[in-house]
């Protein structure tokens, strides 16, 4: 007689070491690793997009500035514009000015940009303005082609910058130069400067 005898095969596992759960750490690390630089990349990149807005802000009222010591020159008669008036922000020579000193733009160097959306020098997107105007004459006093540099006389070429070559005219248009200083609300200090005649 023949016996079946069935022998179950047991399989011992072997012993595992932890191999893969010591790799699978190491790819978790490196992946946390990697979403912690995204993650920082792209605060760094919301920031540096911030500071570029906040530059073309104050760009844009600097420019603002701009006409608005223009309008101080329309608005006074010539005899006004031939001595300094630092309250104004006006001189009527240049180069007395340190444009770095922190002095230079306060109320007694230099004025407060005023206008529409302008108040007490502060624009609607918190921008602090102020500018100096300069006569570009060598002395104070009266005009003329051989103390001021002026703009395009009768009989200059269009935009031709004349010193003492100019024609003589009983109207010259002697030119200034416009810096404007914007400080923002995040601390962001523009210049802007401009030549007018």
């Amino acid at each position: 007689m023949i016996l079946n005898s069935h022998h179950a095969i047991h399989a011992v596992p072997k012993q595992q070491k932890g191999l893969v759960l010591f790799m699978a750490l190491i790819a978790l690390v490196a992946m946390s690793l990697a979403a912690a630089a995204l993650i920082r990349s792209v605060d760094s990149t919301a920031l540096v997009a911030g500071n570029l807005a906040f530059k073309q802000s104050a760009m844009m009222s600097g420019d603002n500035s701009l006409s608005m010591a223009s309008n101080y020159i329309q608005s006074r008669n010539v005899s006004a514009l031939q001595a300094s008036v630092a309250t104004d922000g006006f001189y009527a020579t240049p180069g007395s000015l340190d444009y770095s000193d922190q002095a230079t733009w306060t109320d007694a160097n230099s004025e407060l940009a005023a206008g529409p959306g302008i108040t007490a020098g502060v624009d609607t997107s918190g921008n602090t303005i102020r500018y100096v105007l300069e006569r570009m004459c060598r002395t104070a006093g009266v005009e003329t082609t051989e103390n001021c540099l002026t703009g395009q006389a009768p009989g200059a070429k269009p935009h031709e910058i004349c010193i003492s070559e100019c024609p003589t005219s009983s109207t010259i248009s002697v030119v200034y130069r416009i810096t404007s200083r914007v400080t923002g609300p995040k601390n962001t200090v523009s210049y802007i400067q401009a030549y007018i005649y």
